[in-house]
């Protein structure tokens, strides 16, 4: 038995998968596990505190996880630690970012990928490895088009005070917005970019109203502008993805803004990257083995 996962900052998606039979036993849910913002015990208590996890955690042999955070020596090393001592036969775990796993659910083949949900990144497949020219920076300096960065543009907006009244009006009628509660959220969480993100569902609930779709197109142009447009050489020559909520909901503009730049359009957009490459097992027996 294998368990697949695919982490973001927000949510993590787990696929428990029984090779034999060739399908997925179980799917299930937990809090997010980013190793660049929680430590180890926040980690192991969210698998202890998944019900399925603790139920299975006793045949699972292998464990292959793609998460946000996990592109350095010591995020690897944190996940891989509390693995082995919460999963007690395991005999192989393989740590991946959480843009191998877009990239996989996209193409094994080359392609520029792009990912945009709580987060974003950008990044230039060339079949066997990840090539990127912009370093992700994270949600303060960076993740244009993400749904921290569109979270961020709706708190702005509100507290410039320049929301048209009947978006203010629906935004205070779904969120606490007492400026002492979200300065609270904002800089004495653990993960602001986790709570700037659920502002993003706001947007996509109202893309009809022209306020709404404005900030959505501002920060997907950002996106474009400032991560996809540095790979213009290679979307003249292999075909282009997005991966990820943000990306999913947003597929119009994104589609609009493109064709303002005369950038082909996307071979696919992807919502759950995971659900892809489940797919991609299904179909070839020897898909896990080429992972290192």
């Amino acid at each position: 038995m294998i368990l697949i996962a695919d982490s973001g900052s927000t949510k993590c998606d787990w696929f428990l998968y029984e090779l034999k039979s060739n399908k997925v036993v179980i799917r299930l849910r937990t809090e997010g596990i980013n190793p660049s913002v929680l430590k180890k015990k926040h980690i192991n208590d969210i698998l202890k505190n998944s019900k399925e996890l603790t139920n299975y955690k006793n045949i699972i042999e292998a464990v292959f996880f793609f998460g946000a955070g996990c592109n350095n020596i010591k995020g690897d090393k944190k996940v891989k630690d509390v693995f082995n001592s919460f999963f007690p036969v395991l005999s192989r775990i393989v740590i991946k970012e959480d843009l191998m796993l877009a990239v996989l659910s996209a193409s094994q083949t080359p392609s520029v990928v792009c990912i945009l949900g709580t987060g974003s990144n950008c990044c230039f497949f060339n079949g066997k490895t990840i090539e990127q020219k912009v370093k992700s920076m994270g949600y303060v300096l960076m993740d244009e088009g993400s749904g921290n960065h569109l979270g961020k543009q709706v708190l702005r907006s509100y507290y410039h005070k320049e929301l048209p009244e009947d978006l203010k009006f629906s935004l205070e009628k779904e969120f606490n917005l007492n400026s002492d509660k979200v300065l609270s959220k904002l800089y004495g969480s653990k993960m602001p970019n986790k709570y700037l993100a659920k502002y993003a569902r706001f947007l996509f609930e109202n893309i009809e109203h022209p306020y709404a779709k404005n900030i959505i197109t501002f920060c997907i142009s950002e996106f474009i502008e400032k991560q996809l447009l540095k790979y213009e050489s290679e979307l003249k020559e292999v075909p282009l993805y997005f991966i990820g909520s943000v990306g999913y909901h947003a597929r119009g503009i994104i589609k609009e803004e493109l064709g303002k730049r005369n950038i082909n359009l996307p071979k696919k957009f992807i919502r759950r990257p995971l659900t892809a490459f489940i797919q991609s097992i299904k179909e070839d027996e020897l898909f896990l083995k080429k992972l290192e």
